[in-house]
């Protein structure tokens, strides 16, 4: 179907809203969120009219005389997001993806803002400053690698950590979930992986129909929740010390747990809780990939280009910014690395593999044994993770 300038156009149902800098098209019948200047913008509203493109295209010319416009590419643009429904008259035929159906809608808004009110923020704020002075005031408190493992027999401890992290980061997606209903916000709930980590993830899309300011409550609810749990974690240590070894082994793994997971936040240059914020409260929607553009130029041997830089005016210092914050996130993932994983993995291999060699009679070598198949199983689970995010 030929477009030309004498050609009029619908746009698909669409719902503009208007953001810091620039401002976000909502494809309804998608539910996917696009970022646009002030001149699309206008031009689509033209095109909403009923206006030609070759007039469309005089008026912009006139009203931005140092914007080079171009109309059709424009135009073929929006085609390719499916968001042109008629040309001059014809429907045009497409396979536009319908809106996967958002749920939680049972849970009231009332609900949420009971959790996420003005007063709720400050206490979350006063429970995060309290987990840092308990954690300064009674050192022991801090997590240890071996806080891992919880029983003598190795091939309980991945049970047992699974279910507690499994009840931790559900809770902290629960924090996510409230926060959109508080907002009378749909949302789902799925299941991704970030290295090697499992992850459940809690959709945010709809909080691009929020104005900038209140989507940080959405980004930041999880830790909210985080916090919270560190908090009664480290003080049912202290409020019960002679408590049953596995009661406060519990505990310690929860702590261990959270705070390597909100550690594990500031790794900004994964998308993370933290990089939303720092998206939506600089009004840069493409650091991460502009960050890693502007880092690959600075790596010799690199090619100089890499697609999907989408870079507005004025954004170029926030990218540099960013970039160092992108270096240190590696550097704290390193750190986890060094700290925890390694010692982790290095202290059970210690305690397993002696086990292969005192006989198949022996309560150690199925120790060993059932241990090493729990690994084989996760490290395929995450395999298989891996190939279906990144299959092409």
């Amino acid at each position: 179907m030929n477009i030309s300038l004498n050609s009029r156009l619908s746009i698909s149902p669409i719902e503009i809203h208007f953001d810091q800098k620039h401002y976000i098209l909502e494809d309804v019948s998608s539910g996917e969120f696009y970022e646009m200047p002030k001149i699309c913008i206008e031009a689509i509203q033209l095109i909403q009219s009923g206006e030609r493109l070759g007039e469309i295209e005089r008026i912009l010319k006139h009203k931005y005389p140092s914007e080079e416009v171009d109309i059709i590419d424009f135009v073929q643009q929006l085609q390719s997001l499916q968001l042109i429904s008629e040309i001059d008259g014809e429907k045009v035929e497409g396979s536009k993806k319908n809106n996967e159906r958002l749920g939680f809608l049972w849970i009231s808004p009332q609900v949420g803002k009971f959790f996420f009110h003005k007063i709720g923020l400050l206490m979350y704020s006063v429970l995060f400053m309290m987990n840092i002075i308990i954690f300064l005031t009674h050192p022991a408190l801090f997590p240890h690698y071996k806080d891992l493992f919880l029983f003598k027999f190795m091939f309980l401890n991945i049970p047992a950590w699974m279910v507690v992290t499994s009840c931790l980061v559900i809770i902290h997606e629960f924090g996510h979930v409230l926060a959109m209903r508080a907002y009378n916000l749909p949302t789902r709930m799925g299941v991704g992986h970030r290295l090697f980590l499992v992850v459940f993830e809690t959709d945010l899309s709809a909080a691009w129909k929020l104005p900038s300011k209140k989507r940080n409550v959405l980004y930041l609810a999880g830790l909210c929740f985080d916090t919270s749990l560190l908090f009664l974690a480290l003080a049912g240590q202290l409020v019960f010390p002679d408590n049953s070894p596995v009661f406060t082994g519990i505990l310690r793994m929860v702590v261990l747990d959270t705070f390597i997971r909100m550690v594990y936040q500031c790794c900004v240059y994964m998308k993370t809780d933290l990089y939303y914020v720092l998206e939506n409260s600089t009004g840069c929607y493409n650091l991460m990939e502009n960050a890693q553009q502007y880092i690959s130029k600075l790596i010799p041997f690199r090619k100089k280009t890499m697609p999907g830089e989408v870079m507005f005016p004025g954004e170029k210092r926030m990218v540099f910014c960013y970039s160092i914050f992108y270096c240190i996130g590696v550097g704290i993932t390193l750190f986890l690395f060094a700290v925890y994983y390694i010692p982790q993995l290095v202290f059970a291999m210690r305690k397993v593999l002696p086990g292969f060699s005192e006989g198949l009679s022996t309560t150690r070598f199925w120790d060993a044994t059932l241990f090493s198949i729990q690994l084989l199983v996760g490290i395929l689970l995450l395999l298989n993770s891996w190939r279906k995010k990144y299959q092409v």
